[in-house]
This record gives C-alpha cells, structure tokens and sequence, in this order.
C-alpha cells in the first residue's frame, strides 16, 4: 500500500528527468492541472495530448545572474509547526530553520500532476546532486519536504519517500538536524517530514498560505487528490523568507543561485548589528516558547517599525507648507494624529492584508521606486494575477481630487478598498474577511483603539488610518520649486530653463499640467483622451515583445506565443467604465508631473517606458481616434529641445524624497518585535 502510494509520483519524476537530461522533447501526458500547465487523462489514450512540462524539468535559455550581484528582499519571516519526523518523533519547524539555508517544499507524496510536487521534488533532487560536488553549498543548506496529507502520509510513508529519493533506507528521522537526510558524500541534508493530524497541519498551511481542496468523486468520497498551488519557499538563517517559487519560476540553477547569493549576504553582515538582531529574535522564540508551551508563529504582531520620531515627522509634513504646493487639507472626519499615522503605515507595508499573505500595498507602490513600480509596466497581483493598469505614484496623493486612472474614487478613505477586494491584486473576498484577517493578527485590536477610541477595528477605520499615513507623503521643494516660487536664480540650469520654455510654448504641455502663482499640482485634474487606450483596444500588433529574463538578458518573443500563455487581454475604456457615456471612452485621468523622473514606466498602462518615449508621443499628436482630446496636436520638436524638455522635467522631483524612501524602508513587511512586552513594536527587519 506504502509503495502504491508513491509510485505514480516517482515514475512521473523519472519521466520527465529523463526528457531532461535526454535533451528530448519537454512533453508528455499526465492529470490534474498545476498553475496555468494544463494536461490530459492518461487513462484516456485516445484524449491525450501532448502537453508542455514545467521550466523546472528544462535547461535555462538564459545565463543566470552572478550570486550576490542582486538581492533578495525579506518577505516575512518563517512560521514554526508541529511536525513529525519519518521515525515518528515530533519535531519543531523552527528547530530545523536558522542554522542552514532552507529550502522548504510543502507536497504530498502520492500526487500525480507532473507540474505540481513531482515538479518540486525533482527540482530538490537536481540540488541535492549539486550539493554533492559542492562542498559550500552541501554544509549550508538544508532541503525539507514537508507533507499535507497526514492521513496517508504516515512518517512510516515519509520514510519510503525519502528512500527513493536518497537511496538511503535506512536513515532513522530523529530530529537531530542531520537525521532523516540524504547522505551522499555527508554533505546533503534532506528531511522528509509530516504532520500528526490535519488539526496540527492547519496553522502550518495557514501560516505559509496554502490552501487545499480535497477532490471528490461523484458519491461524495475523497479520491486521492489533492488541488493546490504549488510553492516552494526559500529560508535564511535569520528564519526569514526570501523568495517563493511558483511551478513557472521553480528552476535548480536559479534556486542555487538565490542560495548562495543568501550565503554570500550571511557572509557579509556578520557585524554586530546583525548579531545581536539574529540573537535578540531568537530570544524571542524561546521565550515565546516556553509561554506558549512549544509552538511560536513569527506572524503575530504588525510590524510599526521606525521611531516614534519619525511617525511624528510624518505628521509634522503633512501640516506644513512645502514650497510650490498648496495647504494640505484634511477632512475634518479624519484628522491627523500620529496614532493614526503609525497605525496606516504598518497597514500599508503588511503583506498579511492580502488574500495569501505575499501582497501588501507597498508591493505596487515601492518607496524607493517613487512609490509606485518601476520594474513593470503594470503590476502583478496576488498568485501572479494580471492587473491591467500602471501602479500610480502616491507621493502626494493628499491632493488629488480625482483616485484611480479612471478617477472612479474621490476620497482615500474609500479608494484603499479597491485593490484589498479586486481578485488580481491583492484578492480578498469581501470587507468582512479583511476585518477578520486584521483581527487575528495580535497587537493591531489594541492599535486601533488606540487610534479611534469608541470606534477600534471597522470598515471605515481601515481606510482612515491607511488614508492618515498616505496624506503625509508630501514631497515638494524641488528644484523648479526653488526656481519659480522661490526666486532662486541658481537652483535651475540653462537646459533646464530651456526645458521650461518648451513646456510651457509650442509643447503646450502645461494645458493639462497646469501651474498657477502660488502652487504648481502638475495637474488638470481633468480626463482626457490621449489615444493610449484606443490603439490597445482597436489595434492588434503584430511585432516582437522584448523580454527580459535576467538583468540585461533580453529575448524578442513572439506576440502569438506570448498569447498561448497568457490571460486574455482584458479590455479597458477608462472612464466610460464609470459613466458608460460613449463620448468617455478611453478617458485617463491626468497624473500630475510632480516626481515624474521617479515614477516610469509611464501612461495608464504603462506603455511608454521612459520620458523621452513620452514626448515623443505628444510630438506625434498622440494616436488619432474619433475622441482624440483637442488639446493633443503634434509639433515639430529638435534633438537638442527633447533633451531639454526632459530636463525640465526631471528638476520636478521633491527635494526630500530620500527622506520618506529611507522612513518607508524601515517598516518591517508584516513582521513583528514586542520588545518590552507590550504593544509598542519596533522593526527586526
């Protein structure tokens, strides 16, 4: 029965190892469906199709990135279980994390879909043989396969696992660090480990997002199979996650490379600082440990981060006047207070407020990427979810009338709910559930009393405190600021000055990017129709898309392969989506210029990638369509006057934005430190 229960997920490993390291066709049939890899029942022949492995069973088209040339940002630190070893002897998680590396592979060890734990466990077995010739690589990392079926995954079931993965049938599986792990050479460590029940299972699932559907056949019985995401998480020594593997990005060569580039970094920050962080986070757990009987969750707590100081800062902005903007308003319902404040960042920045715990707000709108995502044109969502719009710029967000591109919100108290509720971004089910996803974290109940005595945790609260710490992102003072309101002669260049010229003559750039006398938003405020919409809706293109693997790695591939493997377009007809008047369609709200240097890829959907592309476009007269905007007419431009108009623009930037870069990089992304015992908590992040 044991042997029965793993075959099919070995004989499916050894299938497509084979096709691998053959070099033969990346193809076969099998069941079950993993993350957009569809397949056909082997049990029907005649039904079969051929149908496209995993990139994990393939050699990379790419060469991939030097160890240590990128980084890897902390996602939230690891969860601990109650687990048992293939011996029977149980076994806390957070006993086999922070010594080693730790690549953690959550399966089961019967699945049949050769894109789904076959694929995981043949991915660590590609490893475990580069952990044999690589001596570095073998003594600091550690590979555990962790089961979620219980019920047919007995320890005794593990064992057998793991023997036909190791050849080693006769590792014993005591919780020792070195037991129950392949030895080839005595350099791989590989645990094969479960759970007691599905009781003990739950918070482990819970905590790692992993959702289950048991399926069932037509009486209503359990078959066997299980439905699931696959994920693979990457574990430093801090017992921090530094990266999760989807069945798309799940490959041995760049998994090795994101493990040497943590050993290379652990190499590296052995100062102090970083000691005792490591020392003073471990105290934690143990004394966690021993009030809670054994099991620590390291997601408890929201993470506030920063010094009181810096929250008072941020208050402090928020109600002075900066050079070249108006007076910040604030709604007399929602006042500022620093409690407010503090409270909306560690919102913002807990990726806990997504459906899976992997999103947060400040995922699409990155602090050092002018809060909003330089990388992409427009963002990723939830289980790689498209989203179909850019992600705006937030600096100043305090005064814009008019929220989202199609300007459907007109308060920041209301917009928050739009991305915690939209299924491709961070895909929520309902209002309700974000309640009850906030409640269960510890320490943030008491914060919004805190924050809102006589009202605490609600619906509208979750919007005032996300809106209090948004209204203080305020960044003016910029160059041109000093320029043209502060009267200083030297604070512009001559190609800048030039720059202006243009922009406000024959670019006529400032017809929609108004300044006035006293204060300059860069802005209308209107809807216009540039033709950005209406050439992606009305027109197919035929041409290659650039893509980029790896950091100056670019391919040119195909629009019709790029369609095989893609969701469908979806269409958008900007604020006719609001007001379903035809005469509104592919109306975009008009973004103000303020920090634009900082906020490319550029447009609604992201479709110019640089400023120059955008003039240009205006250049041009924009796309030509029935609703073009009257205001958008080509003119005749130089080399030399593109040069200056960009500029220009980029004397827009705010001359302290370094300032809240570096307060939102100190705010920990869900993590949590009850230093004192209380409710004051700080960053270990």
């Amino acid at each position: 029965m044991i042997a029965e229960l793993t075959r099919n997920s070995i004989i499916l490993q050894l299938l497509a190892l084979a096709s691998f390291l053959l070099g033969g066709s990346a193809f076969i049939g099998c069941e079950a469906e993993s993350d957009g890899l569809k397949t056909a029942p082997a049990s029907q022949p005649e039904q079969q199709r051929k149908i496209q492995l995993a990139p994990g069973y393939s050699r990379l088209g790419f060469e991939v990135p030097e160890p240590g040339s990128y980084k890897l940002p902390p996602l939230g630190y690891a969860a601990d279980g109650q687990l048992l070893a293939s011996d029977g002897s149980p076994v806390d998680l957070h006993d086999l994390l922070g010594e080693k590396v730790v690549i953690l592979s959550l399966m089961y060890a019967s699945c049949s879909d050769v894109n789904g734990c076959p694929l995981a466990t043949a991915v660590l077995h590609q490893i475990a043989s580069e952990m044999e010739e690589d001596e570095s690589l073998g003594d600091g990392l550690r590979l555990i396969s962790l089961s979620f079926d219980p019920t047919r995954d007995t320890p005794e079931v593990m064992r057998q696992f793991g023997a036909h993965h190791t050849g080693n049938s006769e590792h014993s599986g005591h919780a020792d660090h070195s037991a129950n792990s392949r030895e080839m050479g005595n350099v791989v460590d590989w645990q094969f480990l479960t759970t007691g029940s599905r009781t003990e299972l739950r918070p482990v699932l819970a905590a790692y997002g992993q959702s289950l559907v048991p399926e069932f056949d037509e009486a209503g019985n359990e078959i066997g199979d299980i439905s699931h995401l696959l994920r693979v998480f990457l574990i430093d020594t801090s017992r921090r996650i530094r990266n999760i593997y989807s069945v798309s990005y799940l490959h041995a060569d760049t998994l090795v490379a994101d493990v040497k580039t943590l050993q290379l970094e652990a190499l590296q920050s052995e100062d102090l600082g970083e000691s005792r962080e490591r020392e003073n986070w471990s105290a934690q757990i143990d004394d966690s440990r021993a009030a809670t009987g054994g099991t620590h969750s390291s997601t408890d707590a929201p993470g506030m981060g920063g010094s009181p100081d810096g929250i008072a800062n941020l208050v402090d902005r928020a109600a002075t006047k900066q050079l070249g903007l108006p007076q910040l308003v604030i709604p007399a319902d929602n006042l500022l207070s620093t409690e407010k404040v503090a409270l909306g960042r560690a919102l913002f920045f807990d990726r806990r407020l997504s459906l899976n715990s992997t999103l947060s707000c400040a995922m699409c709108h990155v602090p050092a990427q002018g809060f909003a995502q330089n990388e992409l044109a427009t963002p990723v969502g939830i289980e790689g979810r498209t989203v179909r719009r850019n992600a705006p710029t937030i600096l100043n967000v305090g005064f814009v009338e008019r929220l989202f591109h199609d300007g459907r919100e007109k308060r920041l108290e209301h917009q928050v709910w739009g991305p915690l509720l939209a299924r491709n971004e961070m895909g929520n089910p309902s209002v309700g559930a974000v309640i009850e996803r906030i409640r269960g974290i510890a320490g943030y109940e008491s914060l919004f009393d805190d924050a809102f005595p006589n009202r605490g945790l609600a619906i509208e609260t979750v919007g005032m405190a996300i809106a209090s710490y948004e209204r203080t992102l305020i960044a003016g003072d910029s160059a041109f600021d000093r320029w043209y309101f502060g009267k200083d002669d030297a604070a512009l260049s001559e190609e800048e000055i030039k720059g202006f010229g243009l922009f406000m003559g024959k670019g006529a750039c400032s017809g929609c990017h108004q300044i006035s006398l006293e204060a300059a938003l860069l802005t209308d405020g209107g809807m216009h129709n540039t033709g950005i919409g209406y050439k992606a809706s009305m027109s197919s293109v035929d041409v290659d898309q650039p893509v980029e693997l790896a950091p100056g790695q670019v391919v040119a591939v195909s629009r019709d392969l790029i369609a095989e493997v893609s969701e469908t377009r979806q269409s958008d007809l900007g604020l006719y989506e609001i007001t379903e008047n035809p005469d509104d369609r592919w109306k975009y709200k008009t973004p103000s210029l303020r920090n634009v240097a900082l906020t490319a890829p550029y447009m609604h959907d992201g479709s110019l990638r640089s400023l120059r592309e955008v003039v240009e476009f205006y250049a041009r007269g924009g796309v030509s369509n029935p609703l073009l905007d009257r205001k958008i007419r080509p003119f005749e431009i130089e080399e030399v006057e593109i040069e200056q108009l960009v500029s220009f623009l980029r004397s827009l930037t705010g001359g302290d934005v370094d300032r809240l870069v570096s307060d939102g990089d100190s705010v920990p992304i869900g993590e949590f430190s009850t230093l004192d015992g209380g409710d004051h908590l700080s960053a270990i992040d």
